[in-house]
């Protein structure tokens, strides 16, 4: 049987560090396949189904927040924005206490927190309201759910692990899908506050699938600090990082303002322009699945460059769009090269991560960085847009430059981990 203990002790530097015990089984080698290795994938799918994929949905709710709250169209944004912040840098605190064990209650603290803040979300009408329940209280969930999603399937796999990450991280984008166009349909048939619930029953049914199908694989005992330090000597790790921050500072720009530029820009009509955001997500589906299978044979950091700088080039061919067939390929071009920022990370940290024990403070110490990029890139394109003239350019400059930049600095990353090789694998 086994047992977990656990002791705060102090180390010769006189940091806290934290000692687990569990009892070594034998097969501890990853399985990179078999049933319960791929029901890990299943379960981490509904994970981000109801963290990303609710994230991701926040578009459709700042399009109807627009015109139903008196606030500005930046200051809606900080919604969205401190979700997703919220979602990445609770990691720093998730990251550690998935090693430490305590899967199981992340996945039961994370569940209800998801389920309550939809529940609380329903019954607000004013700005904070609005803010603590579906900014902050969402924000608090996922990030309990995101880390267990990612690091419990790289612990699974090693060949196939971008794969299956892949796999696992496109159920965000069919969150993305099947959340807005839920609300959409439902909100002017029983109202706000019912669609909001109808959300959340659906989150509850989806999260039991996980609490079923999901279990830690055991680990050897360690000892380690809360966080670790050593990663930002390893200079792949620390460039990386700073892609990451770069990246998403301007990476979820098209997916929360896309709606507005369609009705301003393309005169869509408001039906039309609702369908902007799930046509971005439908395309990531793709975008998190096809690079992830790729990236297993280049490897993932190759992958995660050459689709950033995509991204890059479609965020500056953006300005040029003034119709609905061009915004809508951009949509699907832009959905799909961009979904490899959420589903490429987790395998490119545990490649740069030389012992998985640790994979899951690491991503939680790199995800928060990216937290923070996404915290404050969403409110500055909210305060350079100006929705009145509809002039979306600044933002759309600002996008493509940050998603460049992230590309360029996770290149000199991949040069500092394998060198100069074009055909080397990362």
């Amino acid at each position: 049987m086994s047992v977990l203990q656990e002791k705060v002790s102090k180390n010769d530097d006189s940091n806290t560090t934290l000692s687990i015990t569990t009892p070594i089984t034998p097969g501890s080698d990853i399985p990179d396949g078999g049933l319960t290795a791929w029901l890990q994938v299943v379960g981490a799918f509904f994970l981000f189904f109801n963290s990303w994929g609710i994230v991701n949905t926040f578009g459709a709710f700042q399009m109807y927040y627009e015109g139903t709250l008196s606030s500005t169209a930046s200051a809606i944004s900080w919604i969205g924005s401190i979700q997703g912040f919220l979602l990445l840098i609770i990691g720093v605190l998730a990251g550690p206490i998935f090693d430490m064990g305590y899967f199981r209650t992340l996945l039961a603290v994370g569940s209800f927190l998801t389920v309550f803040r939809m529940m609380m979300t329903s019954i607000s009408t004013e700005y904070y309201q609005i803010f603590l329940a579906q900014g902050v209280c969402v924000g608090l969930g996922s990030g309990c759910l995101f880390i267990p999603s990612v690091t419990i399937v790289a612990t699974y796999f090693s060949k196939k692990c971008s794969f299956a990450v892949g796999l696992a991280a496109s159920g965000s984008s069919l969150g993305g899908v099947i959340y807005p166009a839920v609300f959409h349909q439902l909100q002017p048939k029983i109202g706000f506050g019912w669609a909001t619930r109808v959300i959340a029953f659906i989150a509850l049914a989806t999260l039991g699938i996980c609490l079923v199908t999901m279990k830690r694989r055991v680990t050897p005992a360690a000892r380690r600090k809360l966080l670790d330090m050593q990663a930002w000597k390893e200079i792949p790790y620390t460039l990386f990082t700073i892609g990451e921050f770069l990246g998403f500072l301007g990476l979820y720009i098209p997916f929360l303002y896309i709606s507005s530029y369609a009705l301003k820009k393309t005169h869509a009509s408001e039906e039309l322009a609702f369908y902007f955001v799930p046509i971005l997500n439908a395309a990531s589906l793709f975008g998190r699945i096809i690079p992830n299978f790729l990236a297993d044979k280049t490897g993932p950091l190759n992958m995660l460059i050459s689709c950033s700088l995509i991204s890059a080039i479609l965020a500056l061919c953006w300005i040029a769009i003034d119709d609905v067939a061009g915004l809508t390929v951009f949509g699907i071009l832009y959905g799909f090269f961009s979904g490899t920022f959420v589903s490429l990370p987790p395998s490119t940290v545990a490649s740069l991560s030389p012992d998985l024990k640790q994979v899951g403070t690491r991503m939680g110490m790199s995800f928060s960085f990216a937290g923070l990029g996404l915290l404050i890139g969403n409110p500055i394109a909210g305060t350079i847009i100006n929705l009145d003239t509809g002039d979306f350019v600044k933002a759309q400059i600002f996008c493509g430059v940050v998603v460049g930049a992230a590309a360029v600095v996770m290149t000199f990353a991949r040069i500092a981990k394998v060198g100069p090789s074009l055909i080397a694998m990362a």
